[in-house]
């Protein structure tokens, strides 16, 4: 499936390509790949952005017992944002020194994110 979605998406940007050398655009075809690439990516930035905020309110609900972990949907959606964010917070976490019950990982990840996103937004100007 992959491999087919791939080759749909090779003949979608050929085919792309060709209609605007047909209709002799000024786009420059490879900065507009490369702005929708980065515009892609500060798109995907913002929804992991919005899932650690999420991960850190449940966290919250979880901790002072509002909600009940053994309930399977909240035990499912839980596990499911965990192992999403655990690869971003396992670096982290290993480098950092013990902090007890408190753990900075998801602040330095989104910190980071705030950084992605203002590098990519000051530089996706140079390609217009």
């Amino acid at each position: 499936f992959f491999i087919f979605g791939l080759t749909f998406f090779c003949i979608f940007i050929l085919l792309f390509y060709k209609l605007l050398t047909i209709l002799q655009c000024n786009i420059d075809f490879w900065e507009f790949i490369l702005v929708s690439l980065l515009q892609i990516a500060h798109m995907l930035l913002n929804v992991l952005k919005y899932i650690i905020i999420a991960q850190i309110i449940l966290s919250w609900l979880i901790n002072f017992n509002i909600l009940n972990i053994h309930q399977p949907l909240i035990n499912q959606i839980w596990r499911g944002i965990n192992q999403v964010l655990e690869p971003l917070y396992g670096p982290i976490r290993r480098r950092m020194p013990y902090t007890g019950a408190i753990d900075f990982a998801p602040l330095i990840v989104f910190i980071a994110i705030l950084a992605l996103q203002i590098i990519i937004r000051n530089n996706i100007g140079n390609f217009y």
